[in-house]
């Protein structure tokens, strides 16, 4: 019998279980034995009865069977709670699973563990939440995980789990994997389905994984991936990511290295670190780097505002009578978006996005790739919400987005993977590409894994 969860992706876990160096069911009791003793508060609903008669009777010869998987608590289960994170519906039950978990259930051969923490109603980069209280940063206790899929990062950067889901409507998958030290990719709007009941508007979110490789990445892809029919701008599904993987030629390809985006107050020390990374992986693929004023224009209040529709619709007779309820800052949010929109703000937050659009078009126009930090710092405090300064850190909630949100409002590509720390806490490195650029972006990645290999969990030596 194992003592500890397997410390290594989630590719190599299932190559274990087939070469009967661990069996499914050894690796889900080292699993529940760390989550309880863990004191991260990664998790916030463990089904064991699930889990066990999942892993009992798991198939190896699946892409990811028998390998324990956490879920974010944002994510539909059948019988699990649905609370959104929220006071509000802290005593309900979700009665049906999402698209993206049923294909990793069906397809991938998954054993779900149980519901990963997260902000509430992904409405913030953070992982605290009234409901279940705040997740800690594996690399240093106190410390944000980030958000709004802290969770998952905590659980897999942490050695709870291999791997675990995540969902990124303004960086919420990259966010965290930058402070957690893991690889966070947003693929192409579309590219992963969402649904069944799929909210349409403002068109910003994706789903996606937190993994400790990219080849894990590429493999989730291959089991999650493709159209579905509740999903109307979903995509054609592609075959073989991983089969593929790391086999396109990058030279020449045009690289703008722009750690701020010309719009984010970003510490020196991570600028420092990204544009190392950047300039090491433009010499080891041979990109072509090319000088370009990267003036990327920012939209967070229209991007919060487009988002804070939605969650009036999911309250919708419940606000205001449940403010007490909510987080202070989503209650701020909607109180603003109630005094702030009209058909005028309205408009003009479409025609700040057509500008945000013809911005990132324009970009790519002259590169194949622009290069940037992830988060404008490390890990800040877990307790902090937003719009506050702590030390030297300005962790304000429009700063924080200013990096990872255009990839969203625009629908393009980006990942993030770690590069070298800073004060003992991970630095993320964004790249991103033009639509449909996906497997691009994971080669890219796949050649900082291995010139620049990173620990797989915190604090471990890079492998």
């Amino acid at each position: 019998m194992t003592d500890t969860p397997w410390l290594g992706d989630a590719c190599s876990l299932v190559d274990a279980f087939r070469s009967g160096e661990r069996s499914p069911t050894e690796e889900l009791e080292a699993t529940l034995t760390a989550i309880e003793r863990s004191e991260l508060n990664a998790f916030v609903f463990v089904d064991e009865e699930r889990a066990r008669a999942a892993a009992s009777a798991a198939d190896v010869a699946l892409p990811f069977g028998g390998v324990p998987v956490g879920i974010k608590s944002l994510d539909t289960v059948t019988g699990w709670p649905n609370t959104e994170e929220s006071l509000v519906f802290a005593d309900r039950i979700a009665d049906g699973t999402s698209t993206h978990v049923t294909r990793l259930l069906e397809q991938g051969g998954i054993v779900p563990v149980g519901q990963t923490l997260a902000s509430e109603f992904g409405g913030l980069n953070v992982s605290t939440n009234r409901l279940h209280g705040t997740c800690h940063n594996p690399w240093q206790q106190g410390r944000t995980a980030g958000g709004s899929s802290g969770g998952s990062s905590s659980a897999v950067a942490g050695g709870l789990v291999t791997i675990a889901t995540g969902g990124d409507g303004g960086g919420s998958i990259r966010i965290p994997a930058g402070f957690c030290g893991l690889v966070g990719m947003k693929g192409t709007a579309g590219r992963i389905p969402r649904g069944p009941q799929t909210l349409i508007a403002p068109m910003t979110v994706v789903v996606g994984c937190q993994a400790r490789s990219v080849r894990d990445v590429a493999r989730w892809y291959d089991v999650a991936s493709g159209y579905d029919a509740r999903d109307p701008y979903s995509l054609p599904r592609i075959d073989g990511w991983e089969r593929d993987l790391g086999t396109r030629d990058l030279r020449g390809l045009r690289v703008a290295i722009a750690p701020t985006l010309g719009a984010a107050v970003v510490r020196d020390e991570v600028q420092e670190r990204v544009v190392a990374a950047a300039e090491a992986l433009a010499r080891d693929v041979g990109l072509q780097i090319v000088d370009l004023d990267v003036r990327v224009p920012t939209v967070d209040t229209e991007w919060a505002l487009g988002n804070l529709s939605g969650l009036f619709e999911d309250l919708r007779g419940r606000w205001p009578a449940c403010k007490d309820d909510l987080t202070p800052s989503i209650a701020f949010g909607l109180e603003f978006a109630e005094a702030a929109v009209s058909l005028d703000t309205v408009a003009k937050g479409e025609a700040s996005r057509t500008a945000l659009n013809e911005a990132m078009a324009g970009l790519f126009d002259e590169v194949d790739l622009v290069i940037c930090a992830t988060n404008p710092d490390v890990a800040f405090p877990a307790e902090v919400l937003h719009n506050t300064r702590v030390g030297d850190q300005r962790v304000g909630l429009g700063n924080n987005g200013a990096l990872t949100i255009p990839a969203n409002i625009c629908g393009n590509p980006s990942i993030s993977v770690p590069v070298e720390p800073f004060s003992g806490l991970p630095v993320g490195m964004q790249i991103m590409g033009r639509h449909h650029a996906d497997a691009l972006l994971l080669d890219l990645a796949l050649a900082v894994e291995r010139t620049l290999p990173w620990p797989l969990t915190a604090g471990g030596a890079p492998r």
